[in-house]
């Protein structure tokens, strides 16, 4: 968003409408806006009023130029005070400051009310249906977030909501239970109605959201067993985003796509293609953590541990909150790598004294427990050599 969008002269005329705010999250200073604002994904993007800092609206994911452009002229009037001019209108208003207090169920239910009142032809209809699918799958309620996307995406048909709308149905289709015996058909069903989405080159969705949908893709394949399809799909994800970053105008709109690229890499088993592109970015991008650390990932999976603790020695002292948690995890893994066992647990302990450290809006009682419990485990043997 911030080197694609943000930058795009057609937002311009936005400058004088809203006072633009950007939170590093991952600063423990702004570690209590998380917690009040309930940041649970990346990018999530806030309108807030001023008079009493309410949040008016909330959208997680990132947004194409014109979908910013609508949400900032939906925020806008939310922020007028003017009464709402019919009940769907009502309803959407009364779902979005919902979403934005964080009540999930109580917002999912205005969304549905807005639904089920709205004409056919509703402006705000996909940005509200993603917001939706993004409760239905926080609070775990996958047959939901399914038949929301089975009804939505026909509506969303030609749109670039309906990337997103398919994928999260997919999603929520693999996420059934083993034991619904709609299952099968219903990841068969979505995962064609997601190739359908990528194969439309013209709908204009932004790259991050048609690269996330090879992701599940790929998720769904393994699923079936198809190691090859998995393959296959995970070829064409890694050509798609080497295509989007030659593209690029800037090193930092090439190195949006380093994690995704990185991914896709490691999907097919062939972290050295990640190697060149992690070294321009942490040339061009001396202050980011980013590339170094993506480097050691990469040095690590290529069985190549010396060249992945330098990395990691590189990143570490850039690299801040939340997020320095896994650096230390990636760290710890290398030294298991070099046969370093003592080196190895000092790593995880420094990543559980970190995560213990956390303030309240940037603490994980899961990721606590998870490095206590690999604590605990017996040291796994080094690789043989």
């Amino acid at each position: 968003m911030r080197a694609f969008v943000f930058t795009d002269p057609a937002l311009t005329s936005r400058a004088g409408q809203f006072v633009w705010l950007e939170l590093n999250v991952d600063d423990e200073t702004n570690a209590a806006h998380r917690e009040r604002l309930s940041v649970e994904a990346l990018p999530t993007f806030f309108v807030v009023n001023p008079a009493d800092e309410s949040v008016l609206m909330r959208r997680v994911d990132g947004m194409t130029v014109a979908e910013m452009g609508a949400f900032l002229d939906e925020a806008r009037n939310a922020a007028t005070g003017v009464a709402p001019s019919s009940p769907v209108e009502a309803a959407l208003l009364r779902a979005d400051r919902l979403n934005g207090e964080g009540k999930k169920a109580e917002a999912a239910a205005a969304y549905r009310e807005a639904f089920d009142a709205a004409p056919a032809e509703w402006p705000p209809y996909g940005r509200a249906v993603g917001a939706l699918l993004f409760l239905q799958q926080s609070l775990g309620e996958e047959a939901k977030c399914l038949a929301l996307a089975r009804e939505a995406l026909p509506r969303l048909a030609g749109s670039a909501a309906s990337v997103m709308a398919a994928r999260s149905g997919l999603d929520c289709a693999l996420g059934l239970g083993k034991e619904d015996t709609g299952r099968g058909a219903a990841v068969a069903e979505m995962e064609a109605a997601t190739r359908k989405t990528l194969a439309d080159t013209g709908l204009g969705a932004a790259a991050d959201d048609v690269s996330t949908s090879y992701l599940s893709l790929i998720q769904a394949r393994k699923d079936g067993k198809d190691a090859a399809g998995a393959t296959r799909d995970a070829e064409a994800w890694a050509a798609f985003l080497e295509a989007q970053a030659a593209a690029a105008k800037t090193p930092e709109q090439r190195a949006v796509f380093d994690s995704h690229r990185l991914s896709a890499y490691m999907e097919l088993k062939q972290p050295e293609r990640a190697i060149p592109m992690l070294q321009a970015s942490e040339r061009d991008l001396p202050g980011d953590y980013n590339p170094p650390a993506r480097l050691a990932v990469a040095y690590l999976e290529m069985k190549k541990p010396d060249e992945a603790l330098a990395a990691s020695n590189r990143a570490l002292p850039k690299v801040i909150g939340p997020r320095r948690i896994r650096v230390l995890q990636t760290r710890s893994e290398i030294f298991a790598a070099k046969g370093d066992a003592a080196a190895s647990r000092e790593a995880l302990e420094q990543a559980l004294a970190c995560a213990e450290s956390l303030p309240l809006g940037q603490r994980s009682e899961r990721t606590i427990q998870a490095l206590k419990k690999k604590l605990e485990a017996p040291p796994e043997k080094p690789p043989a050599s």
